[in-house]
């Protein structure tokens, strides 16, 4: 509970009510000392974020454990012991997406590390089976060089540089144009052919368009520029696709049962809850992995957060279930039907916005 020290005046600083106790009967506020230390504030702004009396925390665990729970306390009016529903979700959903952006991508690590011991291999034990896989075909200058280097059995430091500068680019193409593929090499290309064919073979104004927009990202950024681009934006653009499909959430929860006993607004609490869990559950299988990427070539540590995150996608996967039967109280076998109904709908609805998301996420890049 807080500290602060209470006023000796009685009248409250607020509504100028008399008050007698700790707090103001007629408006509420704590009729404590306005003048405190950044200690007392930083205290003060933890008990609000906790709610007083590690409501936080009741919060937290009931709503990993115990599905549907907090959404049914709340309806029923018991709202005081845990964090509503709207902060609780923008709680979780700002340290989530916080710790997401700050947190190193240990994959993209652990793949670049990969790659350069493979460039590393090939510069100091050259072969000619390597040359011919890994550089450019058509006896480029490069894959000659390199062949002339093994006739000598020797390769020198120019000649390593020239060889790993080769692969690297040659992978950052391979890459690029994986993600990107364009039947034109240039704009000036695309620009050419579209004034030079006949109407019926040109382009649309949309296909132009995206054409053009692959090859501009394709020419000015690298693989790796390209990857870290699409993280920023996926995670800048993400928290908004989420609030953007809540409202649909409940929609679909409300075309689903009875429009006399649920409202709208019951259905949004429900899903404040659900979607607040699926960011827990992200945050904490994020934190895992980052603590065991700590140690990467321990296998004991790799199979416990392999473990784990199976143990936590599970847990997403059949956590609306128990949900959707606690909170709405129908029978087994009805409750089963319409899950598994919404689960598939919400799944390809899910689907659909995350693949119009990728797309912008791509066409957002510069």
């Amino acid at each position: 509970m807080s500290k602060n020290h209470i006023r000796k005046d009685k009248t409250c600083l607020n509504c100028y009510y008399v008050v007698e106790n700790k707090f103001c009967p007629n408006c509420g506020q704590e009729n404590s000392e306005t003048r405190k230390s950044f200690h007392h504030l930083f205290l003060h702004f933890f008990e609000d974020l906790t709610h007083y009396e590690n409501a936080f925390w009741k919060t937290i665990k009931n709503l990993l454990f115990k599905p549907a729970f907090l959404s049914k306390e709340y309806l029923i009016g018991k709202r005081l012991a845990y964090l509503a529903p709207v902060r609780l979700y923008i709680f979780i959903s700002f340290i989530t997406f916080f710790l997401l952006a700050i947190l190193p991508n240990e994959e993209i690590k652990h793949v670049n590390k990969k790659e350069d011991l493979k460039v590393n291999k090939v510069v100091t034990h050259f072969t000619k089976k390597d040359s011919k896989n890994l550089l450019p075909k058509k006896n480029s200058l490069e894959q000659k060089l390199a062949i002339n280097s093994l006739k000598k059995n020797t390769v020198s430091d120019k000649e390593k540089i020239d060889i790993k500068e080769n692969l690297e680019k040659s992978k950052e193409k391979e890459n690029s144009d994986f993600f990107l593929n364009s039947e034109y090499k240039s704009v000036r290309e695309l620009d050419s052919v579209q004034k030079l064919s006949k109407t019926a073979n040109k382009l649309s104004f949309i296909e132009y368009w995206i054409e053009k927009k692959m090859i501009t990202i394709k020419d000015n950024n690298t693989k790796e520029e390209l990857i870290e681009k699409s993280k920023e934006s996926a995670l800048h653009n993400f928290p908004k696709v989420i609030v953007l499909y809540m409202p649909l959430f409940a929609l679909f929860l409300w075309l689903f049962h009875s429009k006399k006993k649920w409202f709208y607004f019951d259905h949004g609490i429900f899903t404040l809850h659900y979607f607040s869990f699926l960011l827990l559950i992200l945050l904490l299988t994020s934190l895992v992995n980052f603590i065991f990427n700590l140690f990467p070539d321990s296998y004991f540590f790799n199979a416990i957060n392999t473990l784990l995150n199976i143990v936590g996608y599970s847990w997403i996967f059949l956590y609306f279930f128990p949900a959707h039967y606690r909170f709405y109280g129908e029978g087994k076998t009805k409750s089963i039907i319409k899950s598994i109904t919404l689960y598939f709908i919400n799944t390809f609805f899910i689907m659909l916005f995350l693949f119009l998301f990728v797309i912008y996420t791509l066409l957002s890049i510069h």
